[in-house]
């Protein structure tokens, strides 16, 4: 596949797709076009019945990402139009990744700062290496924080955690991110990368239709009672007991050996 932008890398290996932020010069700050491309790269992602799990992490030994660019901003964020404009691609492609439909999870190993954290925490999962450093600096650039992210990370860590976040604007080790909530794991750096595709090996093993229900079930669990779409969860789990694989599971298990799930 050929990244919509040199600075976006899209790679799938085995059952992997690998979506890699490639700005090392600027410890992978996020640029417009890196916005724009990920809804494209995560959509092939989806299509493509051999990706069981995305994985997203920075190019380089020095950050997942630290931040949107800044120094874009006085071009593309000096205006009111223009920071409408750039939100909206910026929502999208957050959008995108909250909408996929198989397991996502945020390699962290660095700054993972800002918007680089926004993203991370658009991810069903985060594991990061001791190194990380995590952080919204916000209040040091005057900038507002939209009710979307805002509400993720409450969501996330509570509403004690996440002031607290925004209120010192300071960075996060990882040990204090894992005791908050905010990460899954945290890992010696040499150790992170295995323990992420031994992760992927644990997801790719399992039935896709399952793992798809279950995500967004929690989806709606997420929303306000009004909203959660209890059709939708109904449908998903009547999807997985119409499926080949069901038969398959029970199959296996019969047998017992180790089952071979299609996704169908």
């Amino acid at each position: 596949m050929i990244s919509p932008s040199e600075r976006m890398i899209a790679e799938i290996d085995g059952a992997i797709g690998w979506m890699v932020f490639n700005n090392p010069a600027r410890r992978n700050a996020l640029s417009l076009d890196m916005w724009q491309a990920m809804p494209v790269i995560l959509g092939h992602f989806e299509r493509d019945p051999d990706v069981r799990v995305i994985v997203l992490k920075g190019a380089g030994d020095k950050a997942f990402i630290s931040g949107a660019d800044i120094s874009q901003f006085e071009k593309q964020r000096s205006s009111a139009d223009s920071i409408a404009q750039y939100d909206k691609i910026a929502d999208g492609a957050l959008a995108a990744l909250q909408e996929v439909t198989k397991p996502t999870i945020a390699m962290i190993h660095g700054y993972c700062i800002g918007g680089g954290l926004g993203v991370a925490l658009g991810c069903d999962l985060r594991i990061a290496a001791d190194d990380a450093r995590f952080g919204i600096p916000a209040a040091r650039l005057g900038v507002g924080y939209r009710w979307g992210g805002v509400k993720k990370l409450v969501d996330l860590v509570g509403p004690a955690y996440a002031k607290e976040i925004f209120f010192t604007a300071r960075h996060f080790t990882a040990p204090e991110a894992y005791d908050m909530g905010l990460i899954n794991r945290a890992l010696p750096a040499a150790e992170l990368e295995p323990y992420v595709r031994s992760y992927c090996a644990l997801m790719a093993d399992n039935a896709p239709l399952t793992l798809e229900a279950v995500k967004g079930t929690i989806a709606e669990i997420a929303k306000p009672g009004a909203q959660i779409d209890r059709g939708r969860c109904e449908a998903l789990v009547a999807r997985c007991f119409t499926s080949q694989d069901y038969i398959e599971g029970r199959r296996a298990f019969m047998e017992k050996r180790k089952p071979v799930f299609a996704g169908k």
